[in-house]
């Protein structure tokens, strides 16, 4: 399948160049390149016989056209075709460009609803195509594909039905005992089918047939990859010593159940030789930090080193110092000179004694001396954990035993890093934590190399955050609001959107709400603004002032840190909230309700779309991260989901995860059992090229290294 495109007949280096377009640039990407939809023109009406209402194919000849302007920004192009029977109407709005297209006396082939308007017959931006001389428009169930200016359908259609009939096979992916047992036609007729059904039904056997063979291969790879993990001999842990027991009785709190559970599927993990894959997946604030911290004491007790590495500088900061402060009843004892709850941004206080235990931070803003006498430390084994970001992946970096790793926010990044810090250890542990809500089907596509725990319990005494969606008449009652919490001491988000096709417009509106409020509180209380065009620097020091509380209102056009903890911040208000996905509302509404007060999430949105008015319910309804996930999926689709991940995978061309899920589900069982059958050697030899083709050198160098 990778010959070249100038092996089909009729396609030439002008051909090549067109289908280059569309990011065709193989007989294998033509094959994958699947229609966005079908029409069906089993039957070609006559102009005379159409239906009002009715979507249904006619042609005709090119009587008239005409641009019309009624108003500033609105163009009508109205392109008139007649047969015997009658006239027809074909309405382009704003299109105007396309006016040298068509020409007066070419014959069209126009698919789309018939209206009738202004007393007669028209379609509103139809699909149009224009006919050669002599052609005969194709007849049947039609593929149309997506397009870009200057490929035609015709293009692509002839591309690939040149190549069926040059060929009548294809290799098979899939073993043959599962093509039987699930009765599938060859891989050949499926391609076929999808490019050019001969009936629904085929077409539909056909998409189910290339969805499984497209989740089997991707639930394979993962299944290698984790066999590939555990084949190697890990670090065996003994049963709790002392560290774990002392830490639990010293802890102001109970765990909860979820919590003590997580705990023993992980202890159970590390406890076994082969190396633990796990992800622990928990709401925002369910505490995830706490069974973090029971896992790393867990190595230290048993003589070795834990890392955690978090996405940004002021993650790390957070859970350094909330490791230290959750540590702090194991007898501390700072090391001269150092305090062990100092801010990690002074440069001081990045080393911690705890009892028994000594923890460091390393990020990029770590001075050198201190940097130096931190890789010191972990080199000679004297540092026991280290909590850090993409600085513990240097080549500077050494361990003397790293025996568990543990990465927070996985899908900030890629596979790489992740495994260059295992690299570190001899097949150390890991854990994955991550706050992001992943419905439990979809972990098993995201992360099918894991094993999953699940913290939904939240700890007593939080209160659910109060969520109200309100438009813009609410303002003036809104920052009466803002005020009365601040006077009260607690802090205030306001959350601005900002995408890349409106960058200017957007920051632009959100300088002007802050001067406004600025303007409003700036005598009595602080206000601050972050957007993605500052430095990392200005960045990180006004959230930091926000953290310690000299900032009470600040406005965002970034999506906050996932996992930024300011207990006081008791309103998140969020502007333009139709324009913002539900996980990310979600994960908006998780940065207030940290502490013991009453919080409020508001939703500001003037949009009267149904689609905004279903997000904003979902939100207003639940506070269950994983109810607000599904939801969102269904919304958005799937094409979405791995976004999450830049995992090494591939973005899916058939399957659906939401809708194939019980595919998936018998894809990943099936690759299970083969792979049992005929052993690690044997599969990867099978499945080799097709990984490397569908997932890249990335995730080939982990699997081969």
């Amino acid at each position: 399948m990778d010959e070249s495109l100038l092996t089909i007949k009729g396609v030439g280096p002008g051909r090549v160049k067109q289908l280059n377009k569309l990011g065709i640039t193989d007989v294998s990407s033509l094959l994958t390149y699947f229609p966005r939809t079908y029409e069906d023109r089993s039957v070609s009406y006559l102009i005379g016989a159409l239906k009002q209402g009715a979507v249904a194919a006619t042609e005709g000849t090119v009587l008239n056209i005409q641009e019309k302007k009624p108003r500033r920004g609105l163009s009508i192009l109205e392109i008139y075709i007649g047969d015997a029977t009658g006239r027809l109407k074909v309405v382009l709005f704003n299109q105007g460009y396309k006016k040298n297209f068509y020409k007066v006396g070419q014959r069209l082939h126009v698919y789309g609803k018939v209206e009738f308007a202004y007393g007669s017959l028209q379609m509103n931006t139809p699909h149009i195509e224009i006919l050669r001389e002599g052609q005969v428009a194709e007849a049947g169930i039609v593929p149309v594909y997506p397009l870009v200016d200057g490929v035609s359908q015709f293009v692509i259609r002839h591309a690939i039905s040149n190549w069926f009939a040059a060929n009548d096979s294809l290799p098979e992916l899939l073993p043959t005992d599962i093509t039987k047992e699930h009765n599938f036609m060859t891989r050949y007729e499926a391609f076929k089918e999808m490019h050019n059904p001969l009936t629904v039904e085929r077409y539909g056997l056909a998409r189910k047939q290339l969805a499984y063979e497209e989740l089997f291969i991707m639930q394979a790879g993962l299944l290698l990859l984790r066999e590939r993990e555990q084949s190697e001999l890990g670090i065996k842990m003994q049963p709790d010593g002392d560290l774990v027991p002392a830490f639990l009785k010293a802890l102001p709190f109970a765990l909860t159940g979820d919590q003590q559970k997580a705990f023993n599927e992980i202890a159970a993990d590390m406890e076994d030789e082969r190396p633990m894959r796990r992800l622990l997946q928990g709401d925002v604030g369910s505490g995830k930090t706490v069974v973090g911290a029971l896992s790393l004491l867990k190595a230290v007790e048993n003589g070795y080193q834990g890392a955690l590495m978090a996405p940004t500088e002021i993650l790390a900061q957070q859970h350094y110092e909330g490791l230290t402060e959750l540590m702090s009843g194991l007898n501390p004892v700072a090391p001269s000179g150092l305090n062990p709850m100092a801010s990690a941004g002074t440069g001081q206080g990045q080393t911690a004694r705890l009892g028994q235990v000594k923890m460091a931070l390393l990020t990029g803003s770590t001075k050198p001396a201190e940097r130096q006498v931190i890789y010191e430390g972990l080199a000679d084994g004297t540092i026991d954990i280290v909590i850090g970001t993409h600085a513990l992946i240097q080549d500077s970096v050494t361990f003397q035993k790293l025996a568990l790793v543990i990465i927070d926010e996985q899908h900030r990044f890629g596979v790489e890093q992740r495994a260059t810090l295992q690299r570190k250890g001899h097949h150390p542990h890991m854990l994955v934590m991550t706050a992001t809500p992943i419905p439990r089907t979809m972990t098993l596509s995201i992360y099918g190399d894991l094993e999953v725990s699940l913290i939904k319990e939240m700890p007593p005494g939080r209160k659910p955050v109060l969520t109200y969606a309100v438009d813009s008449t609410y303002k003036e009652r809104l920052h009466r609001f803002f005020e009365k919490e601040m006077s009260a001491g607690h802090q205030v988000y306001v959350v601005c959107p900002l995408v890349e096709e409106s960058e200017k417009l957007d920051l632009v509106a959100a300088e002007q709400l802050y001067e406004e409020l600025a303007e409003k509180y700036n005598r009595k209380f602080g206000v601050g603004l972050v957007h993605g065009r500052m430095s990392a620097a200005d960045k990180e020091a006004i959230m930091d002032a926000y953290y310690k509380g000299t900032i009470k209102l600040l406005v965002s056009t970034t999506v906050i840190e996932v996992g930024v903890n300011v207990p006081n911040a008791t309103i998140m208000c969020v502007e333009g909230a139709e324009r913002f996905g539900l996980s990310q509302l979600h994960q908006l509404r998780g940065r207030v309700g940290r502490g013991s007060t009453q919080s409020y999430c508001i939703l500001v949105s003037d949009s009267h779309s149904e689609d905004s008015k279903q997000r904003l319910a979902v939100m207003t309804s639940t506070q269950d991260g994983f109810v607000v996930a599904e939801q969102d999926l269904l919304l958005r689709g799937s094409g979405q989901l791995f976004g999450l991940a830049q995992s090494g995978l591939p973005d899916l061309r058939i399957a659906n995860i939401l809708k194939d899920i019980d595919l998936l589900i018998a894809a990943r069982q099936d690759a299970k059992a083969w792979l049992a059958k005929i052993g690690f050697d044997e599969a990867v030899k099978l499945m080799k090229p097709e990984l490397l083709r569908r997932f890249g050198e990335s995730f080939q160098r982990i699997l081969y290294s």
